[in-house]
């Protein structure tokens, strides 16, 4: 790297000053067959050499800005306090618009596109204390192309952030109303009772997560009826992986204090032909739990422009009141 550079990446910042914060927190759908992740990260070091970046996930589907709010959303409460990096930007080189948002009066900032993949985490922890467009040139690097926000734009800003400079010198501030909403779908129960929820998330071991706070099914009985894909099957109520009876679903509470139907050392998406976005029916059991039955369910999943609102969603990351 030129000497020149070297300047243009340091821009203002004090890199030898004490750090504001120490930790990066990193996600997005660049994965790592390409240099994307690694370059971030080299820009990162040269503005901030002591700063950590922490990978929360490269892997997220390729511009899909739901599952990485999601994601980060599931993982916020548990990062290492400092600055949030999210990088899923379908829009990139468009007209969105990129931003710092402030939470807890500046106890910690996320950065990244304004295209709702970072409304999700600023709900749960709070709400947006402030926020900034990144305009200032001076805290970013020279761009060559319009394709690479996270290198030019948004990881200039989270170092500069971890050395110190204060938002405010890396935009223009804004209302945190003015901010590209996210939108969580949420379940609905029948007259009858029954609850149609959605896939939230699929992990890598099929468990299917819904939208679905086990306070719904509290006064439900030990076995529930669930409807998706191409069968209707009955899901034993479990508290453990091990607790599901042989070649049965189980239904269990997750990592995230929500519904999710598992399998014991197989996959339930593959059994019930699920996906992301897709619909499931939740009904309290009647009848005899070795029949399945076949029917046919439409799909709930579309798709859906980014920071759109739709009817049964809730919007998330309202500005405090």
């Amino acid at each position: 790297m030129t000497d020149r550079g070297a300047q243009q990446l340091r821009g203002e910042a004090a890199v030898s000053q004490a750090l504001a914060f120490d930790t990066i927190s990193f996600l997005t759908d660049h994965g790592t067959k390409d240099e994307f992740v690694g370059v971030v990260k080299s820009v990162i070091r040269t503005i901030t050499p002591g700063v950590a970046v922490i990978d929360i996930t490269h892997e997220i589907e390729p511009h899909d800005v739901r599952a990485g709010g999601l994601a980060l959303a599931r993982s916020v409460q548990y990062l290492a306090p400092g600055v949030v990096l999210a990088v899923v930007d379908p829009g990139v080189g468009t007209e969105r618009k990129g931003v710092v948002i402030e939470v807890a009066d500046g106890a910690a900032y996320l950065v990244g596109p304004d295209n709702g993949v970072l409304a999700p985490a600023v709900s749960i922890v709070g709400g947006a204390t402030g926020a900034v467009v990144l305009d200032n040139p001076e805290y970013q690097l020279p761009r060559v192309g319009t394709t690479f926000d996270g290198r030019d734009i948004f990881a200039p800003a989270a170092a500069h952030l971890c050395a110190g400079v204060p938002m405010d010198a890396l935009g223009t501030r804004i209302d945190p109303s003015q901010l590209v909403p996210g939108v969580l779908p949420v379940s609905q129960t029948a007259d009858d009772g029954a609850i149609s929820a959605e896939v939230l998330w699929v992990d890598r071991f099929g468990n299917l997560q819904l939208n679905v706070d086990p306070a719904e099914i509290e006064t439900w009985g030990e076995a529930i009826e669930v409807s998706g894909g191409r069968v209707k099957r009955t899901a034993a109520r479990i508290a453990t992986f091990a607790e599901v009876p042989t070649g049965s679903l189980g239904l269990m509470v997750d990592s995230s204090g929500l519904l999710a139907i598992v399998v014991d050392r197989s996959s339930a998406a593959f059994e019930l032909e699920l996906d992301e976005g897709d619909a499931v029916v939740l009904r309290a059991f009647e009848g005899n739990p070795s029949v399945s039955t076949s029917v046919q369910l439409g799909r709930t999943k579309s798709a859906r422009p980014t920071g759109a609102s739709f009817e049964n969603e809730e919007l998330l990351c309202d500005p405090p009141s």
